[in-house]
């Protein structure tokens, strides 16, 4: 696909940013106003997949025929920012994804690699895209501020410690809800979807993770009140999002409280959906009558919700916090179709993260982290019934846990260099008993800056 126009301004603009930030720095102070490039990022994961046990297969089972035993993603990433005025920030970011996960991104609730974009109804391409363009606006409650390194998506300086803060513009719902220092981020720690977002949270998104929406938040020094609303797609994992903003949406609200000294954080999470939807049990009884297969899909209608809750704990240990504990507890009522994230009504997830200070290697990171994600009954008959949803389908199920032991091991090379070898073990996957156990070794490799 040919870059549009649009696309190859933005990219030109960016370079010649980053050339003018390198050649004139030390001449002159530019003005706050004038973008600056916060960072940049290539990132590569290859998964290999063993042959496993799989007596019967439907269209989205995991499976490791036609090659699909293995794969390869490729992101690349350019982070600009803004200073408008002191309390106004502009950020963009451009991002480009290619490659293919293990089966086709399908066959499980939680997936391998939180890199790979389900295709869904529209072929994306594997052009550049706009993954980010919002506004960010900070009204100070005191005169207190601490100081801020420059990162992707936040400009270096000072930051009011007490304030309101509000976004707008094209966001991911996933960078100011359910956020864990330990589990977070599949560029640098857990790969496993069950790891980087509580799977039993459908947030609204488009293919990409991506949606227009507007946040607004009430920061203390010891909690923070969020309150999102988010343009759901028109489709379960579609691209085109629903313009109907007073009948479809996704709202989230989150309360986080740091109760003590120890650094310790608990978030807790609500959300409520509301979309054009299927329903399992509409969609089985229809089946029955007709003798057809069931099609939750097929049964799409307007005003369906869904709604759910999460709890999320991380707890620094030792090492400046860099060596901690995470968990994640969800539910949703499962009675219409999952969505958008992923096929999961019911999450637990455990784990820890140690700093590599204890071997001599204070830059790297270990991380081993178990789930167990669960199917309310309803999305369990329909599956039974040989229904598909858009992650899951193996034409038949054997209900039991889906359940995914991940370990990796992240490697610091200089600067701007990580490696990560990575493994992850999985039981009943697609929450099928009947197949399995899976074995999944991956390799990454970061560059970023």
């Amino acid at each position: 696909m040919k870059m549009s126009k649009f696309y190859r301004i933005i990219l030109i603009a960016a370079i010649l940013n980053v050339f003018a930030c390198l050649a004139y720095a030390d001449d002159f102070k530019m003005p706050e106003w004038v973008p600056k490039v916060l960072g940049m990022q290539y990132n590569e994961i290859y998964q290999n997949m063993p042959d496993f046990h799989s007596p019967y297969q439907g269209p989205n089972s995991l499976t490791t025929n036609n090659n699909e035993g293995h794969g390869s993603t490729q992101i690349y990433g350019l982070y600009i920012g803004s200073q408008i005025t002191q309390f106004l920030q502009l950020y963009l970011d451009v991002e480009m994804a290619r490659g293919y996960g293990i089966s086709n991104a399908v066959g499980l609730g939680a997936y391998t690699n939180g890199d790979v974009i389900r295709e869904g109804s529209a072929d994306l391409g594997d052009g550049p895209y706009i993954a980010r363009f919002y506004a960010r606006y900070v009204y100070p409650l005191s005169g207190k501020t601490e100081k801020v390194e420059r990162a992707m998506d936040q400009l270096p300086g000072v930051e009011y410690v007490s304030r309101i803060e509000i976004k707008a513009g094209r966001l991911a719902a996933t960078d100011d809800f359910d956020v864990n220092r330990y589990a977070n981020n599949t560029r640098t720690q857990f790969l496993n979807w069950g790891f980087i977002n509580n799977t039993a949270w459908d947030f609204a998104a488009d293919t990409r993770g991506y949606s227009n929406g507007v946040l607004i938040a009430l920061v203390m020094p010891q909690w923070k009140l969020a309150l999102g609303y988010y343009q759901m797609p028109i489709v379960a994992n579609g691209n085109d999002l629903d313009n109907n903003i007073f009948e479809a949406g996704g709202y989230n609200l989150e309360l986080t409280v740091k109760p003590n000294e120890k650094g310790t954080v608990l978030r807790f999470l609500t959300y409520y959906n509301r979309g054009r939807m299927g329903n399992y049990n509409e969609s089985i009884s229809l089946g029955q009558l007709t003798g057809a297969i069931p099609d939750v899909r097929a049964d799409d209608k307007e005003g369906r919700t869904k709604c759910g809750f999460g709890i999320n704990l991380e707890q620094p240990l030792m090492d400046d916090g860099e060596t901690g504990l995470f968990a994640r507890l969800g539910w949703n009522d499962g009675s219409n179709e999952d969505f958008m994230y992923t096929e999961a009504d019911q999450h637990l997830s455990a784990g820890i993260q140690v700093s590599g200070i204890h071997w001599g290697r204070k830059e790297d990171r270990v991380g081993v982290a178990y789930l167990v994600d669960g199917l309310s009954t309803q999305h369990k008959d329909y599956l039974e019934a040989g229904g598909n949803g858009f992650m899951l389908g193996d034409g038949h199920l054997k209900y039991g846990w889906e359940q995914i032991l991940e370990v990796y091991y992240r490697i610091q090379l200089g600067s701007y260099v990580q490696i990560s070898p990575d493994y992850q073990f999985i039981q009943n996957p697609g929450y099928n008993n009947d197949r399995g156990p899976v074995a999944v070794y991956s390799i990454r490799v970061r560059l970023s800056f």
